[in-house]
Parts: structure tokens; sequence; C-alpha cells
């Protein structure tokens, strides 16, 4: 019987996909519009957070958004134009911003974070893969004593909801922890249960285990349509036509592109983020943090260390924006004692494929019996991927999900 399975979309989802899909013995090819891991997997922050189950979508996320809006270079920035797709899109997003749809949201989003947190840990001993991976935890910091004290709502909601409660460390007890902090804070949580790796060096070690593994990589072949009536027979790109007996479209942000190929209106907006690489400073922190007051993520590398983060609704910009570089450094500078180091190695941005509710989709097209979607993942891609890949080959092959696919429907409310 014949199982060649064309994978469109080489991130991190993807690659995850190829990897399950070819353990299952599928003959997979992934294809790319781009060069394998050059999209939003490749200098995001790298946390692989179970910690993170709640959605953007909550109770005072539309009071919050439109704060940040309105001051002049805070951390969310939507450029105004005629989309419909857009304005669609946050009607929907704003209609979830409530504590029910928000804790629904969330308990979709867990199994898929719970799963890949363990997931990873296997891939990277079995294929013997260096990707700077620590599991520290994650530290969520804060300047001000109003906003500690009001994150505690969101530790406690998290604790009795998910079973995830952090440490809580209070005034110079932070820095005590994160020496590379500055004394004066007003604390911090930290969970556990989160690690972080660096994502450029996991797909380049991805890559290595695929075609080790017999699996073809073909770049710079953006799709041009999917050929098929009840069932997908090939992909056609500008490199020819990939014969197919099943297909995964893992394409992120670009992912509306192909809603004609899908058959359905996927809501997914491209949410750009940006980072910056640089060597490591003479004090760095040891553990990942997050200044939830100013939106910027730090994360330490063997060799490096990045400040990311932020969140723009700029279509399929391509410019980088120095501002939002900027808010990134003003935003780190009064938590460390040292937030930069010379020289930048990049500066980056990439675009998050952001739904209404927070969850991604992963379900079958509503146009071919064999097309199967797996996008939509937010910023939690990295985070989400080994799970995401590992369910579809279990959808594809019709084998007992390990992880319920309900929640990820693309026809959900």
């Amino acid at each position: 019987m014949s199982r060649r399975v064309v994978v469109i979309g080489g991130g991190v989802v993807g690659a995850a996909c190829a990897y399950y899909l070819s353990k299952a013995d599928w003959n997979v090819t992934v294809i790319d519009r781009g060069a394998f891991g050059e999209g939003c997997s490749h200098a995001n922050c790298g946390y692989v957070c179970p910690s993170h189950v709640l959605p953007l979508a909550g109770p005072g996320a539309i009071r919050d958004g439109l704060k940040a809006l309105l001051r002049r270079n805070g951390p969310l920035k939507i450029r105004p134009r005629l989309d419909a797709a857009l304005w669609s899109w946050m009607f929907s997003f704003a209609r979830r911003c409530n504590r029910a749809d928000m804790l629904k949201a969330g308990h979709g989003i867990q199994p898929l974070l719970t799963s890949s947190r363990q997931l990873y840990e296997t891939l990277l001993n079995d294929e013997g893969i260096d990707c700077d991976w620590e599991a520290r935890g994650l530290l969520f910091v804060f300047q001000n004593r109003p906003a500690m004290e009001h994150y505690a709502h969101t530790d406690k909601l998290l604790r009795n909801e998910f079973g995830l409660g952090a440490k809580r460390f209070v005034g110079d007890d932070v820095s005590a922890l994160e020496p590379a902090l500055v004394p004066g804070l007003a604390g911090g949580w930290l969970y556990e249960t989160d690690a972080h790796l660096r994502p450029d060096r996991l797909m380049s070690e991805l890559r290595r285990v695929l075609a080790a593994r017999g699996v073809s990589i073909v770049e710079h072949a953006p799709v041009e349509r999917i050929v098929g009536e009840k069932k997908a027979a090939a992909v056609v790109t500008p490199q020819g036509e990939i014969a197919a007996d099943a297909v995964v479209v893992a394409t992120g942000a670009w992912t509306p592109m192909l809603n004609r190929e899908l058959g359905a209106r996927v809501p997914i907006q491209p949410g750009k983020g940006y980072s910056i690489t640089m060597p490591r400073p003479g004090r760095c922190p040891a553990i990942p943090l997050i200044f939830e007051e100013h939106r910027v993520a730090v994360t330490p590398f063997r060799d490096g260390y990045r400040l990311g983060s932020t969140m723009e609704f700029a279509g399929y910009d391509t410019s980088m924006n120095p501002a939002r570089l900027q808010l990134l450094r003003d935003g780190a500078r009064p938590y460390l004692h040292e937030s930069e180091a010379q020289p930048v190695l990049e500066e980056w941005y990439g675009w998050r494929p952001m739904t209404p509710d927070g969850l991604p989709y992963i379900d079958r097209s509503p146009r071919f019996d064999n097309v199967w979607l797996a996008a939509g993942h937010n910023m939690l891609g990295l985070s989400m991927a080994t799970a995401t890949g590992k369910l579809i080959a279990e959808l594809l092959d019709e084998r007992a999900p390990h992880i319920d696919p309900g929640p990820y429907a693309l026809r959900r409310r």
C-alpha cells in the first residue's frame, strides 16, 4: 500500500509532523515556500512552557489591549487598514474575552502543552539532539507591587483550574534566586514545569534527523494548488508536481493563503513578534524570564542571549520596525544589571499564527478526505509542536489519539 505524505510547511510544527509520520512508516516529503526552519520557528524565545495554558482572549483583555494601543510605543500595535478578515478576527476574539471561554480554551491548550513537554525529552534523548535544552523553569518578574499582587489571582486560577501553581518570591528574594536581576523589584513567580531550548539549533538538528529517516525536504516551493477530487492526489509547486496519498498543511500564519485548497476560511492572523539575539552579557540570567508589565521575554542560551516578544497586527508586512526592537531593549533595562551585550548578532521578526480563541486547528480539510490541517498555534508553536506531530500521525493512521482532538476542530464555536 502506498503511503506518501506531503507536509506543507517546514517550521517546527511541520518538522514534528514529518518526524512522527516517518516513525509511522509514511514516505514523507516536506515542502516550504522558503527555507526549512527560517520562518517563525527560527528566532523565537524557545520556551517549552506548560504554564502558558491561558489564551490571550480572557476577561480584561480588551481593556488592557486598548490601554496598550493608546501608549505611544506599547507592546501591542494594530496597523489600521481595510481588511475584512482582520476585523472579523477581532470581533471573534472580543466575544471570547470572558472567563468561561478562556477556561474552555485553556483546557484545550493544556493537553498539547503537557504532552509536548514530555515528548520533547523523549525526542531529544532518542535522537541525540543538541539544542541547548534546559529545564530551569520560567520566572515571571514584576517591577511593581500592585502588578505582583494582581498576578496572584492568575496564579491562583492556574493552580486551582490546571494544577499549575508557581513558587512565589517576594521582594529581593527574586534577585537572590536570579542574581542577574537588580535589587528592589517587587518579586516573581517561578513555574518549574517549563523548559527552554534554542529554536534555530532545534530546527537544524531536526533537519539532520529527518534526513537520516529518509524524509525529503524541498525548499522554495510555494504551493500552487492541490490536485484531486474527493481525495488529494498531488501537490503542485513551481518545482513540479509531488504525488501524495495524504497531505498535511502546517503553514502557520500563511495558512489563509490556502483557504481555497482547504475548502475553509481559516481565521488566522499574522501576529508579528520581534527578537534581538546577542552574546551572553557578563551577568547573564540562568533562568528564562518574562517581564509581564513590559511584555518582554529573556532567554539565555549556552553561548547566546535573546530579548523577544511584542505583538503587531500589520498583515504580512516584511519591514523591520526599529521602534519595536527598541521596545524590547527599553523593557528589559529596568530589571537587569546587564540587559544587553554587543555585538548584536541578529534582529528578527516572525509572524505568529494567531487564532481568535487561542487554540490551533488540527483537523481534516472540508474539501479533501486525505488533507489535514495543523496550524494556528498562536505564540506556542514550539511548545505544542511534538504533541501536534504525534496527533497528526495518529489521525492519519486512524489510531486512537493520545489526546482528544475535539477542541482543535475547524468547525468549533
